[in-house]
């Protein structure tokens, strides 16, 4: 089955307003006519709806770093599914690697905020990978199991679900490190085979699984030849409106 790439940009706690609206200006610039692939920017939320302004009438989508699994209520600093849809977002992170070491993010949160995001009509990137630790004693494929069993438990994932997988090894995010194609592959298929196992293999044909991990366009061509990689997760080259595009046009081909 063939899966439209997609390539999200993830910038994390970086960029004020001006910054972000700017890199648009030049990234859209870069990107001269519409990819082939599915594009989407995460910027801060202090910054979604100036981006996705900036991005209006653009083929790039917008996708935001968190949420809570609430539509409103007393959660002071949250931000909820609705809002997120009403700004104009389409795809929201859930799970990743840095809410769960610093903000101490359980599966069962996750699985809860997967929920609402369907819920909500937005597509959830439900963030998976292993610690350097956890591969070098054999625990990679234990732990990618109770990440998407975990995250996904209490979600039924049907034919025409919108969901994707993004598998960031955390030895390889921001440290220059990367999986090779090979390991990247390797940790791909079990996850496609764990969601056939789970959810049939229509549901697992259809969904998207990008590589995330220090990710650039040099290591590009070669991760995204691997026959279930379907996209990368980007961070710090996504910083640079240049060098994303040159990403996202490598994602195209």
């Amino acid at each position: 089955m063939k899966r439209r790439p997609l390539v999200v940009a993830n910038w994390k706690m970086n960029k004020t307003v001006p910054e972000s609206v700017d890199f648009v200006q030049e990234f859209l610039q870069f990107l001269g006519r519409e990819p082939k692939a599915e594009v989407a920017l995460s910027p801060s939320f202090t910054a979604l709806v100036p981006v996705g302004d900036a991005l209006e009438g653009s083929p790039v989508a917008l996708a935001a770093q968190n949420m809570h699994w609430e539509d409103s209520g007393a959660f002071t600093g949250e931000i909820s599914p609705i809002q997120l849809r009403d700004i104009g977002c389409r795809f929201v992170l859930i799970g990743h690697s840095e809410r769960r070491q610093y903000f101490g993010e359980s599966d069962g949160e996750v699985s809860r905020k997967i929920s609402a995001a369907l819920r909500e009509g937005l597509v959830p990137i439900l963030c998976i990978g292993e610690t350097l630790g956890e591969r070098d004693y054999g625990k990679t494929f234990e732990v990618i199991e109770r990440q998407v069993c975990g995250g996904t438990e209490g979600v039924a994932l049907e034919s025409g679900s919108e969901i994707v997988l993004a598998y960031e090894p955390i030895w390889a995010i921001g440290t220059g490190k990367t999986a090779t194609p090979e390991e990247a592959q390797e940790v791909h298929r079990f996850v496609r085979g764990l969601t056939a196992s789970v959810s049939g293999a229509e549901v697992s044909e259809a969904i998207r699984i990008l590589y995330g991990g220090s990710v650039n366009p040099e290591n590009m061509t070669a991760i995204m030849e691997m026959a279930d990689v379907d996209g990368v997760l980007v961070g710090g080259a996504s910083l640079v409106p240049d060098s994303f595009a040159q990403i996202v046009r490598s994602a195209s081909h």
